[in-house]
């Protein structure tokens, strides 16, 4: 497994091997022991998988506040698209910067996140899966999230027109949203 440390502490791109033959392919997507050698210490307690249907479908930027916040380890299954983290935690030296990763079902990416992080993703192609494990439950009572393009994070999506959900429509800018991460005290 390749594991790429990015400009955002804490978030890693992974690169699981893969071993085929004339059958096809197979990799050890997770491993709890495998990722605590590079610093990865979630205990994930639940996954979640989400289908697209069209390309152009945005997705984000979502949160859960504290104390339900999820650090997250997000690949896609079918498909490909650009995910997005942006670090929101207070005092951090990457505040409000931001990272973007092609995630495929072909080049097998993976990206790691921990609290503190808005997330976000626009599909590529049509049909697009994409599996996340996080380590807190979903509560919706502490759901938060940015618009998408907040002129503040300034964030490329490479798309002018997304497909999106009624809520993402209606997400607060950064400077109005409600965010309670503060860096250190987190992770």
């Amino acid at each position: 497994m390749k594991v790429e440390k990015t400009i955002i502490e804490g978030v890693y791109i992974v690169t699981p091997k893969t071993f085929g033959d004339n059958r096809g392919w197979f990799m050890e997507s997770y491993s709890a022991n495998r990722y605590k050698e590079y610093g990865i210490m979630a205990d994930f307690v639940q996954d979640d998988h989400s289908f697209n249907a069209q390309k152009g479908t945005l997705r984000g930027l979502h949160f859960q506040l504290n104390p339900k916040a999820q650090a997250k380890l997000v690949r896609v299954i079918r498909g490909a698209m650009i995910d997005v983290v942006v670090d929101i935690r207070k005092g951090s030296p990457t505040y409000k910067k931001w990272i973007s990763v092609e995630l495929s079902a072909e080049n097998k990416k993976q990206i790691y996140m921990p609290r503190g992080m808005a997330h976000g993703y626009v599909t590529l192609t049509d049909n697009v899966e994409v599996n996340y494990k996080v380590d807190n439950f979903y509560a919706p009572e502490t759901e938060s999230g940015i618009m998408y393009n907040d002129p503040e994070l300034n964030i490329n999506w490479g798309i002018d027109n997304p497909i999106l959900s009624e809520k993402d429509k209606k997400m607060p800018l950064f400077k109005d949203s409600i965010i309670n991460f503060v860096y250190g005290e987190d992770e």
